[in-house]
């Protein structure tokens, strides 16, 4: 797995979804907005929040707090039982210390996540994910297939990138009421938020 060198990040409240290419803008946007939970997130983002928060940050050094980061790419809602999401997805652990989130541990998990609707919820049933090393340009162009090139934009731009981390930690503190003023990778100066 990749480590946290340089950090890939979306703010939660500007999530950048696109229509694939090929598909259908109108149903994707609706599929999408369909269903908003009380705090606006949509459901699709939850989903990929607790996926990642459950079944990826425990391969990681745990922290007291999971959060992920979520940019996605392309979502296809085409089909409401193959909700297609494809995206460079990050998680990250923290420990809180005085008043800095500390990171622990994270790293990058780029690909594609199948979800279904469950009630009023969704549900990541499938994760396909981009190759680490020598296989990572090949697999990150299978999985993303014509949408290789936005991916790519999202995946390469570290000022938006830093932005939107800034941005979901900050969410993440307020909504949590917890008592910090920054945030800290290992090796690197604290960010204030």
């Amino acid at each position: 797995m990749k480590h946290l060198i340089i950090v890939a990040a979306i703010a939660l409240c500007g999530i950048m979804m696109t229509s694939c290419n090929g598909g259908n803008e109108n149903n994707n946007e609706v599929a999408v907005q369909a269903d908003t939970i009380a705090n606006d997130k949509p459901p699709i983002l939850v989903a990929a929040e607790r996926y990642l928060a459950d079944s990826i940050a425990p391969s990681y050094t745990p922290g007291e707090h999971c959060i992920p980061i979520i940019p996605m790419t392309c979502v296809d809602g085409t089909d409401s039982t193959d909700v297609k999401v494809w995206g460079s997805f990050w998680v990250f652990n923290y420990n809180v210390v005085g008043d800095t989130l500390k990171c622990v541990s994270g790293g990058d998990h780029s690909g594609l996540m199948h979800m279904r609707k469950v009630g009023d919820t969704y549900e990541v049933f499938a994760f396909e994910q981009v190759a680490d090393g020598a296989g990572n340009e090949a697999s990150a162009r299978k999985i993303f297939g014509d949408n290789y090139d936005a991916y790519q934009a999202v995946n390469s731009d570290e000022t938006y990138r830093e932005k939107a981390r800034h941005d979901a930690i900050a969410e993440y503190v307020k909504e949590n009421a917890l008592p910090v003023k920054c945030y800290q990778d290992y090796g690197w100066p604290a960010v204030d938020l």
